[in-house]
């Protein structure tokens, strides 16, 4: 029998490499300590990978942030290869943001995150700043999914591999070992990184990362039992002199003095101590993790032989059991939930679109969640299935958001209302729990404003109101002016018109899902047209008003929207049908009989391979009865996202350039993002316009009306940037179109 020396904190001790000594004499039990470190963790799962094939069995494991996130994926049952997969797989960037898929909003809460690019508290009229970037909730809904086969755990002892992680009391600063709860909440408390993701309120205790306090438990894991203990460290060092060069890396800095200091003593406690070499990559690295979880891989296989020296002190054992693989399909047979003190519990179920009992799934329990997070209304959404006999128990806990009262602000440049700065104040449960109240005002080239008051009620009609106001100033094409009637030539080829539209809408509307609604309601409109370009008024002001007119109307519509994405569809399919009947008016223009206006837009968008969408749009309007009223006619032209009206953006022509009491439109556009967000398009469309198309059959002639546009668009967290090239055949001439920001 041969002997090999190996080193033990300090003291030399003998292991044997005999094969049957190991089931002679002792048993170690071994610690794994994962430290944190954003990113840079996923290096724990290379040396994971390492530790798995010299065949140690680790006993304990603790874990701070991104450790206790392996750690207890690996306690609860992975194995490394499966983590590998799991982490290549997951979109870091929508766990940090808490992007929800667009399809889990209404579409209020759509329009919401589709205007505004900062928001903030504003409760009794105070500017605040938000806890976090992101409320945690996609990383909590895809943990519990992970780990849905431990979830009648309490006690993390009886985990597979017993487990534990830190956390940091954010009101005294201690530190909190969690041991015992539900998992994913233990978790998301160990790595609600301060200022990235919002503190975590856990029994009672309102928690941030655990790497604040104790980034690397050593010692916690060998109060546990622990005989040798094996340490991942993937802890910033202390920068140089040269690389303190801005704020992050100063405050960097500032936030590691405790946790490296306190790193040079418990170094000495680990038996053995893996650190990658991880210094090339930030917390945020998640782009990189082939090269980071290679690096974990490298440094654990620099101690492969005192890892195969600690297996061979330990007994043999089964292999681990695999993960049961659960069913897609589950029973939930009933619902609790807690928390709730202001949003009644038809409310909550309206927003999960569910009722009990009820045979689901896992991807639509966490759309149901989404859901009530996107509303804005609770700081975080916790959720866990109870096995019954019936089923499964949905355990749903809220905590609601104690902001009543936001500020908004959004910046927007396009060549129709040109330059404004959008600010918005929004008030909920102003005089319902469910209602919300919210006041736009755009400042800039042309003001405009919208009021809206809507309240929400689940599966039930939901009242709302809508008042707006709309204005600008744009220099038409001659031409455009003949259909308010018989003008002088001017031998003028453009006229310079003032455009105001106010507006104000009473409707009910009922939500069947996220993505289809239909409404019904009533709508006063004022509309005043004139131009300053020739004529004189009443008051012999130098100026032509083309129309000056109230308008009252009827109007139905329905909406469908799974797009995923507004401005970048990738997949999905929009349907927007309309129709207003106008019964009655001012009639400044002493022609207006009673009339129709109806219109309908459908859209498909599909990716072809891997970046490359295609997006079709076919959309109609037409004008049933009286023809004398022209104010409301279509006009087609420009580029925009948001119109008013009957306005129709058209490639290759300029904003109203082509008018008529009903038009055909056909689009096609192939976009390719050659990098993330950074898109390259190129459209084609074509159109029939003018009076009783439908009737003749000339919506199906060949199209009178062309335009094809190149363009770029970069997708930001202000909304997009895009430029549009854009050419007409028929009139030979090129116009460029500028967009920045969201469209409201």
């Amino acid at each position: 029998m041969t002997c090999c020396p190996y080193i033990i904190r300090g003291q030399e001790k003998e292991v044997t490499s005999s094969p049957n000594a190991s089931s002679t004499q002792e048993d170690i039990k071994v610690g794994l300590v994962l430290s944190g470190g954003g990113a840079k963790g996923l290096a724990h799962i290379g040396a994971l990978k390492v530790i798995e094939e010299a065949g140690v069995r680790i006993d304990y494991i603790g874990g701070t942030s991104m450790g206790a996130i392996v750690g207890a994926l690996y306690a609860s049952g992975y194995r490394p290869s499966e983590l590998d997969s799991i982490f290549r797989s997951v979109d870091f960037n929508a766990f940090i943001q808490d992007e929800l898929p667009r399809d889990a909003k209404t579409f209020y809460e759509r329009e919401d995150s589709e205007k505004y690019a900062i928001t903030l508290p504003f409760d009794k009229f105070k500017i605040g700043l938000p806890k976090g970037l992101s409320k945690g909730q996609n990383f909590y809904n895809q943990f519990s999914r992970y780990t849905a086969h431990v979830n009648d755990i309490h006690d993390f002892n009886d985990l597979p591999i017993p487990f534990f992680c830190m956390s940091t009391n954010i009101e005294t600063g201690e530190q909190v070992l969690l041991d015992k709860g539900y998992l994913p909440e233990a978790v998301a408390a160990s790595g609600a990184l301060p200022s990235i993701f919002s503190p975590v309120e856990l029994n009672e205790i309102l928690m941030t990362d655990g790497g604040v306090t104790n980034n690397y438990p050593v010692k916690e894991i060998r109060e546990k039992g622990a005989e040798i203990v094996i340490g991942v460290d993937v802890q910033d060092s202390l920068l140089s002199k040269e690389e303190l060069n801005s704020v992050t890396n100063i405050m960097l800095q500032i936030s590691n003095f405790r946790t490296y200091n306190a790193m040079k003593a418990k170094v000495s406690e680990t038996d053995v101590y893996i650190k990658p070499s991880i210094k090339a990559f930030s917390v945020m690295s998640f782009d990189k993790a082939d090269k980071i979880i290679a690096s974990g891989e490298k440094a654990a296989f620099n101690s492969f032989e005192k890892l195969r020296a600690i297996k061979k002190r330990q007994k043999p054992t089964a292999p681990r059991a695999r993960i049961p693989k659960n069913s897609e399909t589950i029973v939930i047979n009933s619902l609790t939930i807690s928390g709730n003190k202001k949003y009644t519990r038809s409310y909550i179920k309206g927003k999960l679109k569910l009722k009990v009992p009820r045979v689901t799934t896992y991807e639509k329990l966490n759309e149901g969640i989404n859901n009530l997070s996107a509303t804005g209304n609770f700081d975080r959404v916790s959720h866990r299935l109870v096995d019954t006999k019936e089923g499964k128990q949905l355990k749903l806990s809220v905590t609601e958001s104690e902001n009543k009262m936001l500020l908004r602000f959004a910046l927007h440049y396009d060549d129709l209302y040109k330059t404004a700065a959008l600010v918005n104040v929004t008030r909920k449960g102003l005089f319902f729990n469910n209602d919300v109240l919210s006041l736009d005002a755009a400042l800039g080239d042309n003001i405009r404003y919208n009021l809206d008051y809507h309240i929400y009620k689940g599966f039930y009609l939901s009242p709302g109101l809508k008042y707006s106001y709309n204005n600008f100033k744009k220099a038409f094409d001659f031409d455009f002016i003949g259909q308010f009637g018989e003008i002088p030539d001017l031998n003028i080829n453009t006229i310079d018109i003032d455009y105001t539209d106010f507006n104000v809408q009473a409707y009910v509307e009922t939500p069947f899902r996220q993505t289809f609604s239909v409404g019904l309601g009533a709508e006063y409109k004022r509309l005043r047209i004139i131009s300053e370009t020739f004529g004189e008024d009443e008051n012999q002001i130098p100026r032509t008003v083309f129309d000056n007119s109230d308008y009252w109307s009827a109007l139905g519509y329905i909406k469908l929207d799974t797009y995923d994405n507004k401005y970048f569809p990738k997949r999905g399919i929009l349907f927007e049908g309309d129709i207003h009947t106008y019964l009655f008016s001012s009639d400044f223009t002493n022609s207006f009989d009673e009339f129709s206006i109806a219109k309908a837009k459908l859209g498909y968008a599909t990716t072809l391979y891997k970046n490359l969408t295609l997006n079709f749009t076919a959309e109609a309007g037409t004008k049933i009865g009286n023809n004398a009223i022209n104010s409301l006619d279509f006009l087609l032209g420009g580029f925009g996202a948001k119109t008013i009206n009957n306005f129709i953006p058209f490639y290759g022509y300029d904003f109203l350039a082509i008018t008529g009491q009903s038009f055909a439109k056909a689009l096609i556009t192939a976009d390719y993002e050659i990098l993330k967000n950074h898109h390259l398009n190129a459209s084609a469309n074509f159109a029939n316009a003018g009076n009783k198309l439908f009737s003749t059959g000339r919506w199906f002639e060949d199209p009178e009306y062309s335009g094809y546009a190149l363009g770029y668009g970069l997708d930001t967290f202000a909304g997009p940037i895009q430029v549009k090239y854009t050419y007409s055949p028929e009139l030979d001439e090129s116009l460029w179109f500028f967009s920045v920001g969201f469209w409201f």
